[in-house]
């Protein structure tokens, strides 16, 4: 009803990430919106999948709009050519694009969004971002913000083949700020365990999360520690899922000694030592980059949705976080359970209707070391 509690275009709607079902409702009532329709498919547990529209601007450069312009208009000083996704087309790595996507936004005062790549596009190293008009941010849109939405696309490693309707991005809203804080996770994990070891109360009150570290043991039959991306591979396609090779752009990483030189330049898939949990009442977020703990990024996909790694009768913490890696200007040597990275814990406005996990299709319930859902895998 509205004006009720529960409707999410109240301003008296809970506080917190905006759950499956207010994502419908916003939907619904034209907060959110698209001239192609959007189908529940689109729809996460705590999140929205943006598509991409109907044709790319290639750019010289990244750049954001600032107040006063908006991002058509920044693009027109400078855009270099226009290509037509509607049939398929090729971005080629090491080139920037500008894409409008499908959705566009038109939200109540007391909403603001914030987006982050998929976990298939981060495996994949291709740089995404979302950009709204008259912003001096990435990924984070305004209270009450109307208006269209872009994604930068910056393939870094392989050359990806998309169309119009590709996911590469999604989209969470929120009503005002529900961060877990450090003095409330222990609680939090003693009453749904949030990894599958005892927490660190040192690691929790410096950086206001979980710590995950690199697991570089090789404990599993064939020692394998994670992949890294060959050089000069051929062309992904985003829409094959199970389909790629990846012997043909991936080379295994193995154990060796207790630590792994990153090269500058080369980009890793690796995974933490702990296997993490996220209760259908809380979303999570990784924090991406952190010189704390060493000039490299971690993870380009930092969502967690409701549900990851959780199970009903508490019994077990089953998934463990993959790592995107990438080394900044020098090479730099990880050890194995070193510290590398920060999980963040967000209530829920209300529990999903629909959680991570087998129910709903999802790709990387119960996952240790994996690679993106378009490679094969192993037989």
């Amino acid at each position: 009803m509205p004006g009720s509690v529960s409707d999410p275009a109240s301003p008296d709607y809970p506080r917190g990430i905006f759950p499956s079902q207010a994502l419908e409702e916003m939907v619904a009532c034209g907060a959110i919106s698209a001239e192609t329709p959007i189908d529940t498919s689109s729809i996460q547990p705590a999140s929205l999948d943006l598509r991409l529209g109907e044709f790319a601007w290639r750019v010289p450069a990244s750049f954001l709009p600032g107040p006063g312009t908006t991002v058509e208009d920044r693009v027109r000083d400078f855009e270099m050519h226009r290509l037509d996704l509607s049939g398929g087309t090729v971005l080629e790595r090491g080139c920037v694009y500008i894409i409008p996507l499908l959705e566009r936004l038109n939200l109540p005062q007391h909403v603001s969004a914030f987006a982050n790549p998929k976990s298939s596009t981060g495996r994949l190293d291709v740089f995404t971002r979302v950009i709204s008009d008259r912003n001096r941010h990435f990924d984070l849109i305004d209270r009450g913000y109307s208006g269209p939405l872009y994604a930068e696309v910056s393939p870094r490693t392989f050359s990806i083949s998309v169309r119009t309707g590709a996911r590469l991005t999604q989209l969470r809203l929120r009503n005002g700020m529900s961060t877990v804080g450090a003095t409330d996770l222990p609680d939090l994990h003693h009453e749904a365990p949030l990894l599958d070891r005892d927490l660190d109360p040192a690691e929790t009150e410096l950086h206001g999360g979980l710590g995950l570290h690199i697991d570089l043991s090789g404990n599993g039959p064939d020692r394998q520690i994670g992949w890294r991306a060959r050089h000069h591979a051929g062309v992904i396609d985003l829409d094959q899922d199970d389909h790629h090779d990846p012997a043909d752009y991936w080379e295994p990483l193995f154990a060796r000694g207790n630590g792994l030189i990153l090269n500058p330049g080369d980009f890793y898939i690796l995974a933490t030592c702990e296997a993490i949990a996220v209760p259908p009442d809380y979303a999570a977020e990784m924090v991406p980059y952190d010189t704390l703990v060493g000039e490299f990024r971690v993870h380009y996909a930092g969502f967690f949705d409701p549900g990851f790694g959780w199970s009903p009768d508490r019994s077990a913490v089953a998934s463990r976080g993959v790592l995107e890696v990438r080394s900044h200007d020098v090479p730099f040597l990880l050890e194995h359970r070193q510290l590398v990275a920060h999980l963040r814990y967000e209530r829920m406005a209300e529990r999903p209707k629909r959680i991570y996990g087998d129910g709903i299709g999802s790709h990387y319930q119960g996952q240790g070391l994996k690679l993106s859902r378009q490679f094969r895998k192993p037989s």
